[in-house]
């Protein structure tokens, strides 16, 4: 069965993606993954291109997205409640999005007020 990853999955989507959140910035870390941080801070990351979306949810969003197929505990960022989101999962492109949008600003809330400041955040 073949696989029909969105857009937002592969590598030149979900760089350009979010990078057009404020103050994120983009580095190809660990086994040339594609990191997206704000503040220094990871929020998202895309494991392979094609492959998995991995990103900060809030506390109801990981109980909830861990029970649909293609989606687990993202390894070794599961304790704080961080998602793996495969082309398998029923979650669509702008639903995959909407969810980096929101990682983006939950973990842009947790910098110091300092920070925010200096990113006009």
């Amino acid at each position: 069965m073949s696989v029909t990853y969105p857009p937002v999955m592969r590598r030149a989507g979900f760089e350009a993606f979010v990078l057009s959140l404020p103050q994120a910035t983009l580095v190809r870390q660990w086994r040339d993954d594609s990191v997206a941080k704000v503040g220094g801070k990871i929020f998202a990351l895309l494991d392979r291109d094609p492959g998995e979306v991995w990103l900060k949810v809030s506390d109801m969003a990981y109980e909830l997205l861990t029970e649909l197929p293609g989606i687990r505990p993202a390894p070794y960022f599961a304790r704080p409640g961080w998602v793996a989101i495969s082309a398998e999962s029923p979650l669509s492109g702008e639903e995959v999005k909407a969810y980096l949008r929101e990682a983006h600003r939950l973990v842009a809330g947790k910098l110091s007020r300092r920070l925010r400041s200096q990113l006009g955040l």
